[in-house]
């Protein structure tokens, strides 16, 4: 029992000596472990940059369904239009934008279903998400 114990406060605290069977054992197994484990355990995606060109972009995961979801910079909207909130003049922009940019959206007659801001620390508003339909 007591050797057992000695070996999990070793494996723990990391004091094999780097070379000996233990130590190259704990390695393989924090190897297989990074390679072998799913992606989709961890949620963790990246988010994407803006073109610079048009300013919006399709998000992952939103093909393939009737709704689609796009990022649009709100750089895109006059100050005096930018709103924290979804409004019927932030949902014309936001059309009209996408309207414009998107390809398959463009001489498509669509929707805008809903309207997520995505605001900086400061409080202003940096992006929109907008699902269309």
């Amino acid at each position: 029992m007591r050797n057992l114990w000695r070996g999990i406060v070793k494996t723990i605290f990391w004091s094999y000596e780097r070379g000996s069977w233990p130590y190259d054992i704990m390695v393989v197994v924090i190897v297989l472990f990074v390679l072998l484990t799913p992606h989709s355990w961890f949620r963790d995606e990246p988010v994407p940059a803006l073109p610079a060109r048009s300013g919006v972009l399709m998000l992952p995961g939103s093909m393939g369904t009737n709704s689609s979801t796009y990022r649009v910079d709100a750089q895109l909207l006059a100050p005096e239009k930018r709103a924290a909130k979804s409004t019927p003049e932030l949902e014309r922009e936001t059309h009209d934008i996408l309207g414009r940019t998107v390809p398959e959206l463009n001489g498509r007659s669509f929707q805008v279903v809903r309207i997520v801001p995505l605001l900086s620390d400061a409080g202003s508003v940096l992006y929109y998400d907008v699902t269309v339909h």
